[in-house]
């Protein structure tokens, strides 16, 4: 695979070198001009000594006596700059070359070596872009078949069903975004998931093949490790598809979640907010309507005794346990409730009733 040697990776080996050796270095590429140097005055000249190395492939000693043969060189050795087997630049550096020939190997090794990390940094970062462009494309209309699985092949992967769709949402800065994503993708197979950004603060993650409880088990346990290193963060999950063409359902869905669920509720799945999902798509005069004539003037105290009684399940006891009030003060409550709405309580439907006004009365809240 070709790999072009940059300005800026030359310029990091010249730093990089010089700091440990205290000495002049030059960068040429494979057209033998300077493209970094300590002394600035050398840069963008040609440099024929490096031209010599570029046509034999072989080292080039230039000493104080043999400076007439090399225009504008001055003393010291010149090695060319190997990757895969391919001379793709010369790297000089000055001085006595018989102080500094024990050097030459050693330099040789950290520039190959600092260009063999960008090649790699360079190839994540290629196939980080292309699992992106691939969600991106498998979420919008019209889905683009060849375009996502030419894509897919190169990156080594497929989509197999069922798919699942999640979206984090975290608070981040740009120094721990990489480092961030990495931790993600070492929680899942390689193979089974899509894991990328959607944007500064939201990652997706795509579940291949993966099955639900599994996926859950693994969102819990990234959970608690961003809780205890003070990360904020919230999930929503979208249900699993069967069609390729219905992934961007699953992410509607989970977005969704985001969205309904609780703000305190770190994990969020669209199963438990389907039910304010179907509220959310109705007619927003008709929902502020119903909501209004149904709650009328209550409290936000009696609204929360609703809340808390709907999910004790009617339970007169439990629910006072859990409030840590006594069952005569929410016995006088749930009437309250009854004299101010019409609706009671105790009665499921009349409850239902009360849950549903509630909710959209959040909803119009949050909105």
């Amino acid at each position: 695979m070709s790999f072009m040697l940059t300005v800026n990776i030359a310029k990091e080996i010249v730093k990089q070198t010089m700091i440990r050796l205290n000495r002049n270095i030059n960068i040429m590429d494979k057209t033998g001009t300077i493209i970094a140097s300590g002394n600035l005055k050398r840069m963008n000249q040609a440099h024929f000594g490096a031209i010599e190395v570029l046509r034999t492939g072989r080292p080039l000693i230039i000493r104080e006596m043999d400076r007439h043969h090399w225009e504008g060189a001055y003393p010291g050795i010149n090695l060319p700059i190997q990757f895969q087997n391919q001379i793709i630049g010369v790297i000089g550096i000055t001085g006595n070359p018989d102080e500094i020939m024990e050097f030459g190997e050693l330099v040789k090794m950290i520039t190959e070596m600092i260009i063999q990390h960008s090649f790699l940094t360079e190839q994540l970062e290629w196939k980080q872009h292309l699992k992106e462009l691939i969600f991106e494309d498998l979420i919008n209309i019209p889905l683009k078949s060849e375009t996502i699985n030419q894509r897919l092949h190169l990156i080594e992967s497929k989509i197999e069903s069922p798919n699942q769709v999640a979206v984090v949402e975290l608070d981040l800065n740009e120094s721990t975004k990489s480092d961030l994503l990495q931790q993600f993708e070492d929680f899942f197979p390689l193979k089974q998931t899509l894991i990328g950004f959607l944007s500064v603060n939201r990652i997706f993650i795509l579940a291949l093949n993966l099955p639900e409880d599994y996926l859950r088990q693994k969102l819990l346990q990234i959970l608690s490790i961003l809780k205890s290193k003070g990360i904020a963060v919230r999930i929503g999950i979208g249900t699993p598809v069967i069609d390729q063409a219905h992934i961007r359902y699953s992410y509607d869905e989970a977005l969704c979640a985001l969205k309904l669920g609780r703000k305190e509720q770190p994990l969020i799945a669209y199963s438990e907010i389907e039910t304010k999902a179907l509220l959310d798509q109705l007619d927003a005069r008709a929902k502020q309507q119903f909501s209004n004539r149904v709650l009328g003037d209550l409290s936000e105290k009696l609204i929360d005794t609703i809340e808390q009684f709907v999910a004790h399940n009617l339970n007169i006891g439990e629910c006072a346990k859990n409030m840590y009030i006594h069952r005569n003060s929410l016995i006088y409550r749930l009437k309250k409730i009854k004299e101010i709405t019409g609706y009671d309580p105790q009665s499921f439907h009349d409850a239902m009733t009360l849950q549903l006004s509630i909710w959209i009365w959040q909803m119009e809240g949050e909105e």
